[in-house]
């Protein structure tokens, strides 16, 4: 059976240039692809076929990401606010007032903020390593990240910057594999290059201090996880150090039907699972 072809578009949204992945019968339902950090929607290039088959997919890159425009930090304000603005932009677009979202790292917080505006428009929740709730957060990040998000000087963004650095890259996509060499390199040589971009490194430690206002809003989340309970699919690496399991379990507590299917991976688990990944979308709202 021939795969739906994959779509390459952009357009320009609220006056910068983005880019998204399309693929599938626009007239099925339609599940958006929010990628994370230091990702792009390359991330789902395995995810996206046997999806397209049942669903209309849509995978953009965040503007700073992946081939969505990139301004630099003085001329483009680098918010989960701001981004989440984009993405919405993307949405009226592209007509969609309907979707269910999947959200790995930044692609929570982008996702969640989107729901909480319009919580009608979400049909659902694919949940994978991305958190609402700070016991999910490993010792690592709250190292680096709770002292930057108290005061952010010199010294904080001295420790943050080491989550730009080329071993980090790659350590977030190889930590807790089943089989690391199965981890395509291209996956941290394509977002290393982009991260090194000059002077783009501001734009990062801007989005990495601006994550407070994620946890900030984390009650907010909940209590309209509770309101509205959206079916929800948790596929979670139980091996990331990044966002721990009890991130995935404490989802339960507000999206008690949640389905929590537990992965033999880390941060990433695309490389190894997205056939397994597919089929478990596929059983819950195909």
């Amino acid at each position: 059976m021939t795969a739906p072809a994959i779509r390459h578009r952009t357009a320009e949204i609220l006056g910068r240039r983005v880019f998204w992945r399309e693929a599938g019968d626009p007239a099925r339902r339609t599940i958006l692809l929010l990628h994370g950090f230091p990702a792009s929607s390359f991330m789902f290039r395995d995810l996206i076929p046997p999806l397209a088959a049942r669903f209309h997919v849509v995978a953009p890159d965040l503007i700073g990401f992946g081939q969505s425009e990139a301004p630099p930090a003085g001329e483009f304000e680098y918010s989960f606010a701001n981004l989440t603005r984009h993405v919405r932009g993307l949405l009226e677009h592209l007509g969609l007032t309907s979707c269910i979202y999947y959200m790995q790292d930044y692609g929570g917080p982008i996702g969640f903020r989107l729901f909480a505006e319009k919580p009608e428009q979400v049909a659902g929740f694919v949940i994978q390593n991305t958190n609402a709730y700070l016991e999910g957060v490993g010792d690592m990040p709250k190292q680096v990240f709770l002292p930057l998000w108290e005061r952010r000087d010199a010294t904080t963004e001295a420790a943050a910057r080491g989550f730009l650095a080329a071993e980090t890259t790659r350590f977030q996509y190889t930590v807790g594999a089943r089989d690391p060499e199965a981890v395509s390199p291209d996956n941290w040589t394509l977002d290393q290059a982009l991260l090194d971009r000059p002077g783009h490194d501001r734009a990062h430690l801007d989005l990495l201090a601006d994550y407070r206002t994620n946890v900030a809003a984390y009650p907010a989340w909940q209590q309209a996880f509770r309101t509205w309970q959206p079916p929800t699919l948790i596929a979670w690496g139980r091996h990331d150090p990044f966002f721990i399991p009890e991130g995935a379990e404490a989802y339960r507590r507000d999206l008690p039907q949640a389905r929590l299917v537990w992965l033999d991976g880390g941060h990433f688990v695309l490389d190894e699972h997205a056939p397994a990944v597919a089929a478990e979308i596929l059983a819950s709202f195909g």
